[in-house]
């Protein structure tokens, strides 16, 4: 191959790496098919035709409809609102989900759920407000759920920042953005930061919760690709064979060269 030839693919291949790097560095966040989701029992998860809202329309049991994917390094946005003045009790989101775990005894999961009001039940008080928690084993209609009680598997990890015993409003829509990491778990709503914690998270679906409370649409969901820590572009998986394969011209035209 002559050293223009080589010069002009090598220029190409290069061009094409930039071009992946390019488009990993701006992707865009995306719509989400809601009709490939699943769902536990204790509740009736009813998808739009536009597959990208769901209405939960049970009073009952926790339930919890989730993505069936591996969702940690990704991002979940879009609305909750409660469309009744029946009832206030909880909505919300679990993180780290998987197919199962409502009925494992080693379930290992995050629990957002945000309450409307406060109120008393299986011997304890279940707080108005946005909480965090971990939980740890099946999660039944029990003072697990209903107060984050440890015994029954739930322990509260944090409280919102401003909307920790602040219920949520009938007839009002609220935008909610989810960021899932290794390390790291934030809730943002309304665009306000109201929870971050570190740990050490496991993976699972991203999944939208309700307990005890009927009437409850998601709607507007987006999913995004998280960048990766430190600012890192994350290489394609061809990215490595791109250098090998310049390397292999580069080598190839010097050697051409220096036969000459």
């Amino acid at each position: 191959m002559s050293s223009g030839k080589t010069k002009r693919l090598s220029a190409l291949m290069l061009a094409g790496a930039a071009a992946a790097l390019a488009s990993l560095s701006t992707a865009q966040a995306g719509p989400v098919n809601l009709n490939t989701w699943s769902h536990t029992v204790g509740g009736s998860w009813n998808v739009a035709g536009d597959n990208n809202s769901v209405l939960q329309t049970v009073n009952g049991n926790p339930t919890i409809f989730y993505s069936n994917l591996n969702d940690k390094g990704k991002s979940l946005s879009g609305t909750i609102t409660v469309e009744t003045t029946s009832d206030d009790d909880f909505i919300g989101f679990v993180l780290g989900f998987n197919a199962g775990d409502e009925s494992n005894p080693a379930a290992d999961y995050l629990l957002i759920d945000w309450k409307q009001g406060t109120q008393g039940s299986y011997g304890c008080s279940a707080n108005a407000g946005l909480a965090i928690s971990h939980v740890s084993g099946a999660l039944g209609d029990n003072s697990g759920a209903w107060c984050h009680a440890p015994a029954n598997n739930v322990t509260e990890l944090a409280r919102a920042t401003t909307l920790g015993a602040t219920g949520w409003l009938d007839n009002t829509t609220y935008t909610f953005d989810l960021t899932f990491t290794d390390n790291l778990v934030e809730v943002f709503v309304n665009g306000l930061l109201e929870i971050s914690i570190a740990g050490i998270f496991g993976d699972g679906s991203f999944g939208f919760y309700n307990y005890s409370q009927a009437t409850v649409r998601y709607a507007g969901i987006e999913e995004d690709i998280l960048p990766p820590p430190n600012g890192e572009v994350p290489l394609p998986a061809a990215f490595p064979l791109m250098l090998a394969g310049l390397g292999g011209l580069g080598f190839a035209a010097r050697k051409k060269k220096e036969v000459a």
